[in-house]
């Protein structure tokens, strides 16, 4: 089964946490953020099935032409023409609506919304919009002893299958696709518990980095930064 990853962009904090459980389901990574900044960020670390963006954000407007359609290699519709766009919007004029589909969203949905509603624009967008087979080479990351496949969930060690359960997949993408750089501890907590993080024992994620650091014998990969987060990095 491939994962789909769908990157939520929304500064209702409410609304945005009420998106992440609505759209959340086994084959699926959800991640979020509330402003263009950190889209920008999220884009530069994972190639998104779908994106849900607002079209009012604290840093600027969701379909300013330098988002949808800008020179930075960050930028949705330049370097990925295919990943699919949903426009969320308070405001149902035609200029907002025109302005974003020109500039290459795909659909948009006026608020308030129907989750029903969501889900099914959501669906059909993916639909329209498979993971190609560049776009799953782009999910087979090989690091010396360990070839890891997030489409098809498959993770060898020296050339052995691995089994991971669904939070360990996610805490292993994670790392390796930031791998050199150090994710704290809040970051992987919310990534990974999208649908209620503020719930979670905090020695939960703890007991997942030991829990796969083992089953991948990766203690010469995956590093406690003391009092900060983790890090994929080679000794």
């Amino acid at each position: 089964m491939k994962m789909q990853q769908i990157l939520i962009i929304e500064d209702d904090i409410s609304l945005n946490k009420g998106l992440c459980q609505a759209l959340s389901s086994e084959d699926r990574q959800i991640f979020s953020c509330t402003n263009l900044q950190a889209a920008r960020q999220q884009l530069a670390c994972f190639k998104a099935s779908l994106i849900l963006l607002d079209i009012t954000l604290p840093d600027g407007s969701g379909v300013l032409p330098e988002f949808m359609n800008g020179a930075a290699k960050t930028e949705v519709k330049t370097n990925f023409p295919d990943i699919p766009v949903i426009l969320l919007t308070a405001n149902d004029t035609d200029f907002d609506i025109v302005s974003g589909l020109e500039l290459g969203a795909d659909d948009y949905i006026t608020k308030p919304f129907s989750l029903a509603v969501l889900r099914a624009r959501v669906n059909t967008q993916l639909r329209k919009h498979p993971i190609c087979n560049s776009q799953t080479a782009n999910f087979i990351i090989t690091i010396d002893n360990f070839s890891f496949d997030f489409v098809h969930l498959t993770f060898l060690v020296l050339g052995k299958p691995v089994e991971l359960s669904k939070t360990e997949q996610k805490l292993l993408s994670l790392l390796v696709e930031n791998r050199g750089n150090i994710m704290t501890r809040d970051v992987l907590t919310d990534r990974i518990w999208t649908d209620g993080s503020e719930y979670v024992d905090n020695n939960a994620l703890s007991v997942v980095v030991k829990r796969l650091r083992d089953k991948l014998n990766a203690s010469d990969y995956i590093h406690t930064v003391y009092g900060i987060g983790y890090k994929w990095d080679k000794k």
